[in-house]
């Protein structure tokens, strides 16, 4: 029997990003979710996807990064899956370490290699 691929959930409101990270991960191997913001990214969770890792853009409409983040982590079963926060806002890996605690910060946009290292780190 063959493993399923490992999923990752992209939540990014930007198509373009979105679109290039999918195939990137298609690429690889991945299985890819897809959500353009922390809103539709929660409905794929309690319907139960369970993705390897989640890439989590923070400037969003309807619901950002950190809502969905905080989110989340109130969601006992949601709580243990990987994040890696992904973005062009400008804030410095020190600052979202602060907000966020100590988890993968990429900015945008990303180096392919870099942000697979990332990823493969946090397979389950």
């Amino acid at each position: 029997m063959s493993r399923a691929p490992d999923t990752v959930l992209i939540i990014d409101d930007d198509l373009p990003v979105r679109t290039a990270l999918k195939e990137l991960f298609e690429t690889e191997g991945y299985a890819v979710a897809l959500a353009a913001n922390g809103r539709a990214a929660l409905n794929h969770l309690r319907k139960g996807l369970r993705p390897s890792a989640i890439l989590l853009d923070l400037m969003m409409p309807v619901m950002d990064g950190w809502d969905f983040r905080n989110e989340q982590l109130a969601d006992p079963a949601l709580k243990d899956i990987p994040v890696v926060i992904l973005t062009a806002a400008g804030f410095s890996a020190e600052t979202v370490r602060a907000q966020f605690g100590d988890i993968p910060f990429v900015p945008k946009p990303p180096p392919d290699t870099g942000l697979l290292d990332v990823v493969k780190r946090l397979r389950r």
